[in-house]
C-alpha cells in the first residue's frame, strides 16, 4: 500500500522546504481565546454535544491547514500537468474514513444516543449537473468547500470572495428551489444494501486502489515537475508549527470526519450551513425568506428556527476557520494583507456563487457529497468525483480568461 501511495518518481529532485517564520504569539493569543469563549458558550448554551462537534471542528481546521489538504489543487494538478500526488492522498482519505465510516454504520449506535447514518444521495440532472457546477467553480473560485474555509481561516483573504460567492450562490438556489425541486432522478444505491458492510468495504477499497494505479500511470507518462513544499518547522515543533504529509493529514481528516458521524448521527458536511448563514443575514435586512418553500420544508424550518451555535455544519464550519486560525499563527504564516487584480475578485465571486449553486443542487460538496457518499456506501459520491473532475477540466480552461495562471508544482493548498 505504501508504494502504491508514495508519489512516482521524477527525473527533478523536490527541493528543500523553508524554515517556518516566527510565531504570532498575539494573533495566536487571540484565536486561542476565541475558541475557548465558543467552546465555554456553546457547551453552556446547547450542551455537551455541540461543544464536542465545534472541537471537532478546530481539529478539522488544523489538520487542513498543517497538511495543507487540497481537494482543488489536488484534482488541479492531474489534470493540468499529470500529478497525482494529491488524488492519492484523497484516496488514502476516502479509504481511511470509509473503514470507520462503515464500521459505525454497521454497529447502529453512536455517542449521545444517535444512530449514526450515511448518505443515501439519489442519482439524477441534480447531483450531475450540480457536481459538474462545483467542479468549474473550484478552479475559479481556487477553493472547495473545506478549502475555502481553512483559507479564510489562515488569513488568505483572496478567498473571503469565494466564501462570499458560496454564500450568495446558496441563497438563489433556496430563493429558487421550485425550479429545480422535481428534477429527474432515480432512487439511491448504496452498495450494503445489496452486498453488505464488508462487501461494501471491499468494493470501495478496490476501487479506491484502482485510483491509486491510474494516478501512477499518469503521472509516470507525463513526468510532472516536483512538488514546491511549504515552510516547515523542525523535531517536535513540526506538529504544531510546521507542515504535515498530506498522507498523515488525510488519516488525521478521516479519524476526525468518523467523530463527526459517531457524535451527531450525521456526516461531516459544510454547505447546507453557508444557505442558513445567507438566510439568517437576510432576515437582520428585514427580508423573509422564511416565506420561501425550501425553508417551509419541515427539516429546514427547524434549521432556520434555531440558532446558529445549535447547527452540526455550523459548529463544525466555525471550528474549521478559528482552528486554522490558530494553526496559521502558531506557524507564523497568518496574513491579512493580500493584492489581488480586479478579474480575479470576479473569478472568485463567479466561481463560489456555482460552488453555491452546485452543491446544492448536488446536495453536497466535495465533503458531504464526495467524502460523506463514498466512505458510506453511497454510489452518487463516485458520480459526484468523476463529474466534478470533468469540470475541473473545464474551469482550467476558464482560468486564463480571468488572468489566473495554472501552477506548475502541486502545494496542496485548496
Amino acid at each position: 500500500m505504501a508504494t502504491l501511495l508514495s508519489p512516482a518518481r521524477t527525473r527533478v529532485p523536490t527541493p528543500p522546504a523553508p524554515p517556518a517564520p516566527p510565531l504570532q504569539r498575539g494573533p495566536a493569543v487571540v484565536a486561542g481565546v476565541l475558541a475557548v469563549v465558543l467552546l465555554a458558550v456553546v457547551q453552556t448554551q446547547h450542551g455537551t454535544q455541540k461543544a464536542v462537534l465545534l472541537a471537532l471542528g478546530l481539529g478539522l481546521g488544523a489538520a487542513l491547514f498543517h497538511a495543507r489538504f487540497g481537494f482543488t489543487s489536488g484534482w488541479r494538478q492531474l489534470v493540468a500537468v499529470g500529478n497525482g500526488a494529491g488524488v492519492r492522498a484523497h484516496s488514502l482519505l476516502l479509504g481511511t474514513a470509509a473503514t470507520l465510516g462503515l464500521l459505525l454504520l454497521a454497529s447502529g449506535s453512536g455517542l449521545f444516543g444517535t444512530t449514526p447514518g450515511g448518505v443515501e444521495g439519489s442519482i439524477g440532472v441534480g447531483l450531475v449537473l450540480g457536481s459538474f457546477l462545483f467542479g468549474v467553480g473550484m478552479q475559479l473560485g481556487g477553493a472547495c468547500a473545506s478549502g475555502t474555509l481553512f483559507a479564510v481561516g489562515s488569513g488568505q483573504s483572496s478567498i473571503l470572495v469565494t466564501l462570499f460567492g458560496f454564500v450568495v450562490g446558496s441563497v438563489l438556489y433556496t430563493w429558487q428551489y421550485d425550479l429545480v425541486d422535481d428534477l429527474p432522478a432515480w432512487d439511491p444505491i448504496v452498495l450494503q444494501d445489496h452486498v453488505g458492510y464488508l462487501g461494501a468495504w471491499v468494493l470501495t477499497i478496490g476501487a479506491l486502489a484502482l485510483v491509486v494505479w491510474g494516478t501512477r500511470v499518469v503521472q509516470a507518462r507525463r513526468n510532472p515537475p516536483p512538488t514546491s513544499p511549504p515552510p516547515t518547522a523542525q523535531g517536535a515543533a513540526r506538529v504544531v508549527r510546521g507542515s504535515w504529509s498530506p498522507y498523515v493529514g488525510a488519516v488525521v481528516l478521516a479519524v476526525l470526519a468518523a467523530g463527526v458521524l459517531w457524535v451527531s448521527g450525521g456526516i461531516w458536511g459544510i454547505t447546507s450551513a453557508f444557505a442558513l448563514w445567507g438566510a439568517k443575514l437576510l432576515q437582520l435586512v428585514g427580508a423573509h425568506p422564511e416565506t420561501w418553500s425550501f425553508w417551509q420544508q419541515p427539516d429546514q424550518a427547524a434549521q432556520l428556527s434555531g440558532p446558529v451555535l445549535a447547527d452540526k455544519n455550523s459548529l463544525t464550519n466555525i471550528g474549521i476557520i478559528v482552528g486554522a486560525a490558530i494553526a496559521a499563527t502558531l506557524a507564523g504564516t497568518y496574513s491579512l494583507r493580500h493584492r489581488f487584480a480586479a478579474r480575479q475578485v470576479v473569478a472568485s465571486l463567479l466561481g463560489g456563487i456555482m460552488l453555491g449553486v452546485g452543491a446544492r443542487l448536488a446536495s453536497g460538496c466535495n465533503i458531504g457529497a464526495y467524502l460523506g457518499g463514498i466512505s458510506t456506501g453511497s454510489l452518487s459520491g463516485w458520480i459526484w468525483g468523476l463529474v466534478a473532475l470533468a469540470g475541473t477540466w473545464v474551469g482550467l480552461r476558464l482560468r486564463p480568461s480571468f488572468g489566473l495562471d495554472v501552477p506548475k508544482r502541486y502545494d496542496g493548498v485548496c
